[in-house]
């Protein structure tokens, strides 16, 4: 599983590289409006934690022309190489923009995705990542961990080199299901991934430990 971080929360971002063993870090309108950040900064910021992790930045353009063009700005404009990836909704101008950046040799991730043709769809016109939104799926009764589950067949089936990348998660049961039905990656909100390593038993075994041990550890470091 490649775990990804939905934020453009910078503080957050570098509790978590700290310690979690994320491979990048995504974003979309929303994310920054809630950041308070324009792009420029926002992304800059989170290139300077990452590293040579991945950066999925998503596209406002509603034109095919357009989304090309400005898809070909921010790689250039962040210069990260193949760490870039251009979000791209799945409209269809958007379709036709996945086919020609994938041509123009830029990464693609296809977003706001709800159903498994949309997904497979955007993989035969070349996404890298195709992320169906799970809970908000669920919140309209659509099942979207089955919807997951149907994509990642189709991606197997089809021998497609497209990864799944879940993405709109409200529980750690939601992640913990779709990790289970083979999704390649999952981006996760900070709170989210660190309740993803915590359980009640763990802190409670540290604790024994600790106790138990405190007088039997008698050599120096």
């Amino acid at each position: 599983m490649i775990y990804m971080a939905d934020t453009a929360d910078i503080e957050a971002l570098k509790q978590l590289y700290d310690f979690f063993p994320l491979e990048g870090v995504t974003t979309n309108p929303t994310i920054l409006k809630n950041s308070g950040n324009k792009l420029s900064v926002a992304i800059d910021s989170i290139l300077k934690i990452i590293g040579h992790g991945m950066i999925h930045v998503q596209v406002m353009s509603e034109e095919a022309e357009d989304i090309v063009r400005e898809a070909k700005t921010y790689k250039s404009f962040f210069d990260v190489g193949d760490n870039f990836y251009a979000k791209i909704p799945v409209t269809p101008q958007g379709y036709k923009a996945m086919s020609i950046l994938k041509d123009a040799g830029i990464n693609v991730t296809a977003t706001a995705i709800f159903t498994q043709q949309q997904a497979l769809v955007s993989a035969k016109a070349g996404a890298d990542f195709v992320a169906p939104y799970v809970s908000r799926l669920d919140n309209i009764s659509s099942h979207g961990i089955e919807v997951v589950r149907d994509i990642v067949k189709n991606m197997n089936d089809f021998k497609l080199p497209t990864k799944v990348l879940a993405a709109s998660f409200k529980t750690v049961d939601q992640i913990h299901r779709v990790s289970m039905c083979g999704s390649q990656s999952a981006t996760i909100g900070p709170d989210l991934l660190m309740q993803l390593i915590k359980h009640p038993m763990t802190d409670i075994s540290v604790k024994t430990f600790l106790e138990d041990g405190k007088d039997l550890y008698d050599i120096s470091f």
